[in-house]
């Protein structure tokens, strides 16, 4: 029989649970934010704009939404085996073309150093290959990132480049980027496809 079909609204890991933001999220969301920006500004570019009122936060997640139900771009949030916890947030993002989409993450101070960024991101990098049928999936940090290069190199991703210079760090000075990468092709012999997940469309039907 068929496997069901339709977007991984929900993503289940043993220790979490994955799922597309919703606009109510957004006071909590903000709250972690606020609580964790000294530790995610130096990494992430997104975090140099916060804080955002409850509005501007509100709007993001509506757009985040939307853009998941298009099918352009999917943003979850990372929440605890309760689904409530946030514990942070992923997501696969268009880079050069809709056949290869990027994996970002970020993962709350309290729970950083426990696999959670490992365990997340072998899920979705499943949800990429098996449900959306990319043909690449990258993931991208700064090469002083030794955490978030770990998990690319753990789970069988490949070094592929560094762009020298091509952004700039808090004090304005340039740093560069790696660019890790995983084929389709590559993906079935891969340690992430042998990650236990499963994936639930809107419906809660379970399609991976």
């Amino acid at each position: 029989m068929a496997r069901p079909s339709g977007l991984a609204y929900s993503i289940h890991t043993p220790r979490l649970i994955l799922r597309c933001w919703h606009p109510t999220d957004a006071n909590l969301l903000q709250r972690e934010i606020n609580d964790n920006l000294d530790y995610l500004r130096p990494w992430l570019d997104w975090a140099r704009q916060e804080p955002e009122s409850p509005e501007m936060k509100t709007e993001r997640l509506r757009r985040f939404r939307d853009d998941f139900l298009s099918r352009r771009d999917f943003v979850y949030g990372i929440f605890g085996a309760d689904g409530v916890r946030i514990i942070g947030g992923t997501g696969l993002v268009t880079r050069e073309s809709q056949d290869a989409r990027e994996i970002g993450y970020w993962i709350s101070r309290p729970y950083a150093n426990k696999g959670l960024a490992t365990e997340s991101t072998a899920a979705l990098t499943r949800v990429a290959f098996e449900i959306n049928g990319l043909a690449r999936v990258e993931i991208r940090c700064d090469p002083r990132n030794t955490a978030s290069a770990r998990v690319a190199e753990k789970l069988g991703f490949t070094h592929r480049s560094t762009l020298y210079g091509n952004k700039t760090d808090l004090e304005g000075r340039l740093r560069d980027t790696m660019v890790w990468s995983l084929d389709a092709a590559d993906y079935p012999g891969s340690r992430t496809s042998a990650a236990s997940a499963a994936a639930y469309n809107r419906a809660k039907i379970r399609i991976l």
